[in-house]
C-alpha cells in the first residue's frame, strides 16, 4: 500500500497482498482510506456557516476483484454522498477475477518476508489482520458464504506448536494441542482451532450486489497506461489492479506466486479444514485441494503432473484418517 501525487489527483496503491488477498482485503482497504485522509478531494465536509453546499466528492477504484470491491464498498460506507460517489473501473467482472479461483480461507499466508519485514510493516500487517478478522465475523451467514470452520494443522515434528499463529493467536478462537496420531491422519502432532472459510463465487457476488445497492457505477474498460488513468475525472484513483499493476504502473517487483487447485465434488459431510504438506477446503463447489507456490509463474494453464501429485499427496494423507 502506498499513496502518491500525480498532477491534481491522488493515487491510492492497495494490491499485491500474497496468498491473503481475500483474507486481508477489509484491513487493507481500510488502511488505504486512511492514506486519502488529509487529501482535499476525499476530505470530510464540516457544517458550517457558508450556505454554499459542499462539494460532492467522487472516487474511482481501479479493479472489481477483492481488494476493489471492499475498497469501493468502504468508500460508500464512510463518504455516503449519495448515488455515484464510487465509480469502478474494471476490465473483467466476477465470475471472471482471480479473486474468484481463490481458496478463501482465512489465514493469512505468503504476504511477506519475515526477515525483511521492518517493524513499521509489521505492525501495519496485524493491524490489518484484526480490522479484516473483525468484519468477516460480521458477515458471517449464509447469504455472504462466509462460515466459522474447524482447522487442523498436521505435523510429524512438536517444534511448530509453539509458534503464534498469523496476526494473533486471539484471532483464532477454540485452539487446541492434539498428540494422538490415530485420530489425526496418522500425524504425531496437530493443533487445531476455528477461521472462517469464505466462498469467493458467493461472497463476490454479494459485494457487488452490496455496491449496486449503494448507488455504485461499474464500468468495463481496460486501461493501458498510468495516463489514461490520469484522465479519469475522479480525483482520488485507487489502484486494485492486482497483478496488473505491473504492467500499468511499472511495479517491475511484482511477480506472480501460482497455485494450482484442484476441486473434487462436493461432500458435505466433511465440516474441516486441513493444513499439512498442502491443504483441503470443503465449500459448497466442491472439495479445494491445494499447496503449490511456483514464484515467477504467469501461466493460468493446470500443470497434469501438479494435478496427480496433489492428488496423490491427500490421498496419502487421507489413508491415516481412521
Amino acid at each position: 500500500m502506498d499513496a502518491e501525487r500525480f498532477g491534481d489527483k491522488l493515487l491510492i496503491h492497495n494490491y499485491g497482498h500474497g496468498g491473503a488477498g481475500i483474507t486481508l482485503s477489509w484491513g487493507t482497504a481500510s488502511l488505504a482510506l486512511d492514506l486519502a485522509r488529509d487529501f482535499p478531494g476525499a476530505r470530510t465536509s464540516r457544517p458550517g456557516r457558508s450556505s454554499r453546499p459542499a462539494a460532492r466528492r467522487r472516487f474511482a477504484v481501479l479493479g472489481c476483484g477483492v481488494n476493489g470491491l471492499s475498497t469501493a464498498l468502504l468508500l460508500q460506507r464512510r463518504f455516503q454522498d449519495g448515488p455515484g460517489t464510487v465509480t469502478i473501473y474494471a476490465k473483467d467482472l466476477p465470475p471472471e477475477t482471480t479473486s474468484n479461483i481463490a481458496g478463501g480461507f482465512w489465514y493469512p499466508t505468503s504476504v511477506y518476508d519475515a526477515e525483511a519485514a521492518s517493524t513499521k510493516f509489521t505492525e501495519q500487517f496485524r493491524l490489518a489482520c484484526r480490522i479484516s478478522n473483525r468484519a468477516f465475523q460480521l458477515l458471517v451467514r449464509p447469504e455472504y458464504g462466509v462460515r466459522w470452520i474447524d482447522t487442523v494443522e498436521l505435523y510429524r515434528t512438536e517444534a511448530p506448536l509453539g509458534r503464534e499463529l498469523v496476526g494473533g493467536d486471539d484471532l483464532y478462537p477454540q485452539r487446541e494441542v492434539h498428540r494422538d496420531a490415530e485420530r489425526y491422519f496418522g500425524f504425531p502432532y496437530a493443533r487445531q482451532y476455528s477461521t472462517m472459510l469464505i466462498e469467493p463465487p458467493v461472497y463476490l457476488d454479494a459485494l457487488l450486489r452490496d455496491f449496486y445497492v449503494a448507488g455504485g457505477r461499474l464500468v468495463v474498460r481496460e486501461f493501458r497506461s498510468r495516463e489514461e488513468v490520469m484522465r479519469l475525472p475522479e480525483p482520488v484513483v485507487f489502484n486494485c489492479t492486482g497483478l496488473g499493476a505491473r504492467a500499468l504502473f511499472g511495479d517491475q517487483k511484482l511477480g506472480p506466486v501460482r497455485g494450482q487447485l484442484e476441486v473434487l465434488l462436493p461432500q458435505p459431510e466433511v465440516d474441516y479444514c486441513y493444513l499439512s504438506s498442502g491443504y483441503m477446503f470443503p465449500r459448497q463447489d466442491g472439495i479445494i485441494l491445494g499447496g503449490t507456490w511456483d514464484h515467477d509463474d504467469w501461466s493460468l494453464t493446470p500443470k497434469a503432473r501438479q494435478a496427480t501429485r496433489i492428488l496423490e499427496e491427500h490421498a496419502e494423507i487421507m489413508k491415516g484418517l481412521k
